[in-house]
C-alpha cells in the first residue's frame, strides 16, 4: 500500500458519490471547517477502543444505537434528553440483568448523512434527487433543497457540537446518577406494562444503593453518577471527515474527530473504496456493516488495510444479515475470522436485514423478526465458541408507529398514525426499553448453555 495521507482517498474509488452543486463553496466550507475545533479528543477515542477490547473478551456487552437519519431538527434539547434517557434506561437494565458493563455508543451528533440505491425519486410525478441526508440536502420534496448544497457541511458541524455539548452535561452533570432511575421513567408510557417491569428494577437497585448508604459507603464517587457515552455515525461524507482529522498533539496519530467511533457501511464496504482507503489512515475504531452479500475475501482484505497490526478493540464487524439469512451467513464468517486470528468484536444489527415494504413503498420492520435474529446471533457464536459483543439498533425516544409489533402489538395499519422517520423505520422508546429486558434473557440463556 502506498503511503497514507488524510486526502489519499480521492485517488480510489468513491462509491455514494455526493454531486456538490458548487465546488468553490466547498473548498470554503473545508477551509473554515478544518480551523473549527475538534468535536471529540483522542484520549477520549483510546478509552472506547480499551472499553472495545474488553467487550470482544466478554467482559461487556456494546450498546449502539440511536437515529437512523439524524436530521437537523433533532437538534433541540428535550429531543436529546429524551433519547439518552432511553439508552440510559436501556443500559442499567442490560447491566442488572447480565452483571457486566454496558459501553454505550450513540448514533448521534454526526448521523447526517446516509447512503442509498437510487440517486433519483419520483415525488408527484417530478424526477428529484433522493434525500441523503440534512448535511447534504433536505428532505423538502423541491428541486431547490434537494440539491448537494456544501453550506450543509458547517450547518451539520455547529448542529453536532451542541448535541454534544448537552450529552456531556446529561452524562457527567448528573442526570446520570443512579439515583434519577425512577425519573427516567418518565416517558409516554410510563403506564404500560413494560414499564411496570422497569419500576420494579429501578426500586431493587435503589435498595441496593440504599443498602450501600446505610454501611457508610460512599455513593458520591463518579461510577454512581457519571457515565462514559460516546459517539459514532457512518463516514460517508468524506470531505467532512478529511476536514475534522486532526494529529494528536500527544501521540503523533492521526484521529477523526468527528465521533468517537465510524463505520463503514454496507454500500461503500468494499477493498478499493475511498471509504476503506481514508478510514484506514485514522486510529478511531472502525465499525464494518457486513450484509448478505458480501465476499468473504474482501472482508478480509478490508479488515487487513484497516487494523494491519491486529490490534484488539479496532475492528466491530457489524452483522445484518436478516432472520432469513444469518443462518446461511454468520457460522461462515466465524469460521473465516477465527481461521486468520482476526481481533473483531462482533456485533448484531438486527435492523437493516429485516426490512420490508409496502405496495406503497412505505417500510417497515417488525419487532419479532429483530428480537429473533438477536436470539439466533448469540445462538450461533455459542455454538461456534465466539464471543458476541453487542447489538446496533436505529431507535427514536418518541412514540412513533414504524415497527410492528411489540407489547403494544402495533400492526402494519397503524403505521400511519406517527411515521416520521426520515428514511429506515425505527423502534419507538417502549420498544426499545422491551427489546433491552429481552436481550438480557437472550444472553443469560446462552451464558448458562
Amino acid at each position: 500500500m502506498t503511503a497514507w495521507t488524510k486526502s489519499t482517498w480521492k485517488t480510489y474509488k468513491l462509491y455514494q458519490d455526493i454531486n456538490w452543486y458548487d465546488h468553490t463553496l466547498l473548498e470554503n466550507v473545508l477551509a473554515e471547517l478544518s480551523r473549527l475545533p475538534a468535536l471529540v479528543f483522542a484520549g477520549e477515542t483510546r478509552s472506547l477502543k480499551q472499553e472495545l477490547k474488553e467487550a470482544g473478551e466478554g467482559k461487556s456487552i456494546v450498546l449502539q444505537c440511536g437515529y437512523c437519519a439524524e436530521t437537523f431538527d433533532d437538534c433541540h434539547g428535550p429531543i436529546i434528553h429524551n433519547l439518552i434517557r432511553v439508552i440510559l434506561q436501556m443500559s442499567i437494565i442490560l447491566t442488572f440483568a447480565t452483571e457486566k458493563k454496558i459501553v454505550k455508543i450513540g448514533r448521534i451528533a454526526g448521523q447526517f448523512a446516509k447512503p442509498r440505491t437510487n440517486d433519483y425519486e419520483i415525488v408527484n410525478g417530478v424526477k428529484l434527487p433522493i434525500y441523503r441526508g440534512d448535511m447534504i440536502n433536505a428532505l423538502i420534496p423541491e428541486m431547490d433543497a434537494r440539491k448537494h448544497d456544501p453550506s450543509r457541511i458547517l450547518t451539520a458541524y455547529y448542529k453536532a457540537a451542541a448535541t454534544l455539548n448537552l450529552i456531556r452535561a446529561f452524562t457527567k452533570g448528573g442526570y446520570a446518577s443512579l439515583s434519577q432511575l425512577l425519573d427516567w421513567q418518565k416517558h409516554y408510557f410510563n403506564d404500560f406494562p413494560i414499564m411496570q417491569k422497569y419500576s420494579t428494577l429501578a426500586k431493587d437497585i435503589i435498595k441496593s444503593i440504599n443498602f450501600i448508604k446505610a454501611l457508610g459507603l460512599d455513593v458520591n464517587n463518579p461510577q454512581f453518577n457519571e457515565v462514559n457515552f460516546y459517539t459514532s455515525h457512518e463516514a460517508l461524507v468524506l470531505e467532512y471527515e478529511e476536514a475534522m482529522t486532526r494529529i494528536d498533539t500527544t501521540t503523533g496519530d492521526w484521529y477523526d474527530t468527528s465521533a468517537h467511533m465510524l463505520w463503514i457501511g454496507n454500500r461503500t464496504r468494499y477493498a478499493d473504496s475511498a471509504h476503506v482507503e481514508f478510514l484506514r489512515g485514522v486510529n478511531n475504531p472502525i465499525g464494518i456493516k457486513i450484509g448478505p452479500d458480501y465476499f468473504s475475501d474482501d472482508i478480509k482484505a478490508i479488515i487487513t488495510k484497516l487494523n494491519p497490526n491486529n490490534e484488539a478493540g479496532k475492528i466491530c464487524l457489524i452483522c445484518r444479515f436478516g432472520l432469513k439469512n444469518i443462518e446461511s451467513h454468520l457460522p461462515k464468517l466465524i469460521k473465516e475470522i477465527k481461521n486468520h486470528d482476526y481481533n473483531v468484536i462482533w456485533m448484531c444489527d438486527p435492523m437493516h436485514g429485516n426490512t420490508k415494504v409496502l405496495p406503497n413503498n412505505k417500510k417497515f420492520r417488525v419487532f419479532d423478526d429483530i428480537v429473533d435474529e438477536l436470539k439466533l446471533f448469540w445462538e450461533i457464536h455459542n455454538a461456534e465458541e465466539t464471543i458476541p459483543a453487542g447489538i446496533h439498533l436505529e431507535i427514536t425516544a418518541d412514540n412513533v408507529t414504524e415497527c410492528t409489533g411489540g407489547l403494544r402489538n402495533i400492526k402494519v395499519e397503524e403505521l400511519d398514525y406517527n411515521y416520521t422517520t426520515a428514511c429506515d423505520p425505527r423502534l419507538n422508546a417502549e420498544q426499545s426499553v422491551e427489546l433491552a429486558f429481552l436481550l438480557a434473557d437472550i444472553i443469560n440463556k446462552n451464558k448458562s448453555d
